[in-house]
């Protein structure tokens, strides 16, 4: 499966000014694309929210061959409840561990070279404290599962990847496309996964004409489809078909189509600045405060 690739993580955000400066101060990620919607995304990429909200694509380099964070914010909502399904992302940046603790950003060591910190949120993210690389810094994503043996037949047979290290002390496996991509690791805590408000999705990419086949796949193997192969529009960009799956535990998994997300996701040179003036256009926290009330928690 040479072929796919890992794109990206989602994430719901409900502070996207602090949001902002842990992506862009603290880690040193660019931003890369920003989208503003009227309404609700028909693969709920926003979640299960109807209402206006906004995508900001951020990373160390295009999704061409960088795994990067798409940062979901719905208006009105200011608060999300974690779970235990996202375990963290490890990227690899000294760089972001001087500005973290240059900026008074909570840093916690937990292992030679390596510090846990959070974004906004509560989202974990481990820094390893090397020289940044030339390729992409993020190393892989770890989710949580119920059933390590049943998560990664799921991951690897049905969907193709490979494995890569098995854990058996740790209970991991760490998974992938291919070796020179951002990893999957599979984490199991021997329990429920809970997935809360915040649950995010994981995004992944593959020829146009294998969704079909991917799908048809899923159903033959009675697992779950969340979205049944659809086209999303976004306004003045390419349209991209997506299929939105299950794995065992619900963790959620988009698979588009390569041809047309590489037009879609080409890097805007005015992205840093399209946030910046939504975020200044946005007076919902000012409207909530003069009414005397707060924002949604989801």
């Amino acid at each position: 499966m040479a072929l796919r690739r890992a794109l990206h993580f989602v994430f719901k955000v409900g502070d996207r000014a602090k949001t902002a400066t842990f992506y862009r101060d603290v880690l040193g990620m660019k931003i890369l694309r920003h989208e503003e919607f009227e309404e609700g995304c028909k693969a709920t990429c926003n979640g299960p929210y109807d209402g206006k909200w906004s995508k900001t694509m951020v990373g160390f380099g295009p999704e061409d061959d960088h795994f990067v964070a798409e940062l979901t914010y719905n208006y009105g909502v200011g608060e999300y409840q974690l779970g235990n399904d996202f375990l963290g992302l490890t990227l690899q940046s000294s760089q972001a561990v001087r500005n973290a603790k240059r900026l008074g950003w909570p840093l916690t060591e937990v292992g030679e070279a390596l510090y846990l910190t959070q974004a906004p949120g509560g989202y974990p993210f481990y820094l390893v404290d090397k020289e940044q690389p030339s390729s992409d810094p993020v190393q892989k994503v770890c989710l949580g599962v119920s059933d390590l043996q049943k998560s990664t037949h799921y991951w690897t047979k049905l969907l193709g990847m490979k494995v890569l290290e098995n854990n058996e002390e740790k209970k991991t496996v760490l998974i992938g496309f291919s070796d020179s991509q951002c990893k999957l690791e599979l984490h199991d805590h021997s329990g429920a996964v809970d997935h809360g408000t915040a649950f995010g999705r994981i995004a992944f990419s593959c020829p146009r004409e294998q969704l079909p086949g991917l799908e048809a796949l899923m159903k033959k193997e009675n697992q779950k489809i969340l979205t049944p192969l659809v086209s999303l529009d976004t306004p003045g960009k390419a349209t991209v078909e997506v299929v939105i799956l299950a794995d065992p535990d619900g963790h959620e998994i988009c698979f588009v189509g390569d041809e047309a997300f590489s037009q879609l996701s080409m890097v805007d040179p005015k992205g840093n600045e399209l946030l910046d003036k939504a975020m200044a256009e946005d007076k919902s926290d000012e409207w909530f405060a003069k009414h005397n009330k707060q924002k949604a928690a989801a």
